[in-house]
């Protein structure tokens, strides 16, 4: 792995949203995350960490 996932992966756990928007900026998937993590912080979690280790985004 190398330095930048493993900052993401670090952020995905204490600050989910903030991980996902310096992987894909402000798009749909931070909108995603934002309402995961309002409603229950562990589905947050999981999205973020699923975004910042897929090589789709």
């Amino acid at each position: 792995m190398d330095s930048e996932k493993i900052i993401g992966v670090i952020l995905a756990i204490l600050l989910p949203p903030l991980a996902v928007f310096m992987k894909v900026g402000t798009t749909t998937p931070l909108w995603i995350n934002i309402i995961c993590c309002i409603f229950f912080w562990f589905p947050g979690i999981l999205h973020a960490l699923y975004v910042v280790l897929s090589d789709n985004y």
